[in-house]
């Protein structure tokens, strides 16, 4: 147990007391041994900073999360980041995504150069294992967020809707009208209770620091695309679409499939069946499910690719998360005790239900699921995921064997 003072005194204080040394140590860890997705992120991070290390109390961790599940991005990547800026100002902050991040990045970045050490990818078995598992994940991952976003009509309404404009509106700019109008339904016909307060999260983070860093979350935003149009050049454009695409998800890291693919998934670009690889492959690792990102910036056809373009799409898919929990601490109380914000939120959850239930369909289940043998397999991955409980890597690792044997 570290020297972290006691649970009856405020630890999450304005002054952090750690160092970004002992930090990064604890996320390092984490990162190379926590498998099974967001929610048991988040139970890994209770036990380590809440129950062992005592950095903050249960009731400040409960607040934190739900902060990180109100912002788009990836919730348990954010509480991490949160954590460390908590523990050792902005370092910290730094230290715990590069903890936590870096060895599934690794990870997927050797994928990549084993992927494209193999060359054509079309028709073979383990690929179509792969993708077969793809499609159990994506399926379970829908049919999981229906039940906890869509409990009620209005936002299983939002999210058929949903569903339906995305897949006649393919694209970027349909995904984000998608998400408008979720909003928008969220505002004219829910009604959601405001969540009950919480133990204040008191932070060193000057309010004039988090508006700065919340202006430049949207004039990233807004710029990217400019300055990669006018500039023609292809690093602005990978990062234009991985900030985008980490600006843009609400509800948990399997929304970045269809964000990405709509980027760059064409011809001239990332195929379907590379990009639909790496996909079932980060299943298999642990940590943060956007480390797909190393792996989409390592595999384009065309500089910056390899290294350099693994840590632009890194770097780029992460940031708007960094900025977003910066400058939104100061401000959550507020936020929080705000029904409309909360009827706002639910809107864009259930839309967001609708963009994975489209993605489902294009691309995991029209270019992965092939032929009858792909689906049998998919199916019984399926089976394994929710019914009988085996973890993700486990499914993945078997379907890939099992495409080898029988695809």
């Amino acid at each position: 147990m570290s020297d972290a003072p006691p649970l009856d005194l405020p630890a999450d204080t304005t002054t952090p007391h750690g160092s970004a040394r002992e930090v990064l140590l604890a996320f390092v860890k984490l990162g190379l041994t926590s498998f099974g997705g967001p929610v048991a992120h988040l139970g890994y991070f209770r036990d380590a900073f809440v129950v062992r290390r005592q950095w903050l109390t249960e009731a400040a961790y409960a607040d934190l999360v739900a902060l990180c599940q109100f912002l788009p991005g990836p919730a348990s990547s954010q509480v991490g980041m949160a954590l460390g800026l908590m523990r050792a100002g902005p370092a910290g902050m730094a230290a715990a995504w590069l903890g936590f991040t870096l060895p599934s990045a690794l990870l997927m970045l050797g994928f990549a150069y084993g992927v494209d050490s193999l060359g054509a990818l079309t028709g073979v078995g383990w690929l179509a294992g792969l993708k077969a598992a793809a499609a159990a994940v994506v399926a379970h991952a829908v049919l999981g967020m229906a039940a906890s976003l869509c409990p009620d009509r209005p936002r299983r309404t939002i999210a058929l809707i949903g569903a339906a404009a995305a897949a006649v509106l393919p694209g970027a700019i349909g995904q984000v009208a998608v998400l408008i109008a979720g909003a928008l339904a969220g505002l004219a016909f829910l009604r959601l209770p405001p969540r009950p307060a919480g133990e204040p999260l008191r932070v060193a983070v000057p309010r004039r620091a988090a508006l700065a860093a919340l202006a430049l979350f949207a004039a990233l935003l807004v710029g990217l695309p400019v300055l990669a149009q006018a500039s023609g050049s292809a690093a602005l454009h990978l990062a234009d679409a991985l900030y985008r695409a980490g600006a843009l998800v609400f509800g948990g890291g399997h929304v970045v499939l269809p964000l990405i693919e709509a980027e760059l998934v064409h011809p001239g670009g990332l195929t379907r069946e590379a990009f639909l690889a790496g996909y079932g492959a980060v299943q298999a690792v642990p940590g943060p499910l956007f480390t797909f990102a190393a792996y989409v910036g390592a595999m384009m056809p065309s500089p910056p690719n390899g290294v350099i373009g693994a840590a632009i799409a890194l770097v780029a898919i992460f940031l708007p998360s960094a900025l977003l929990v910066y400058g939104a601490l100061p401000f959550w109380a507020r936020i929080a005790a705000d029904r409309r914000a909360q009827d706002l939120l639910g809107g864009v959850n259930a839309a967001v239900v609708g963009l994975l239930g489209a993605a489902f369909w294009d691309p995991v289940v029209s270019a992965g699921v092939t032929s009858g043998r792909a689906f049998a397999l998919a199916l019984v991955a399926y089976l394994a995921l929710a019914l009988w409980r085996v973890p993700p890597w486990a499914v993945v690792v078997g379907a890939a064997v099992a495409g080898a044997m029988m695809l």
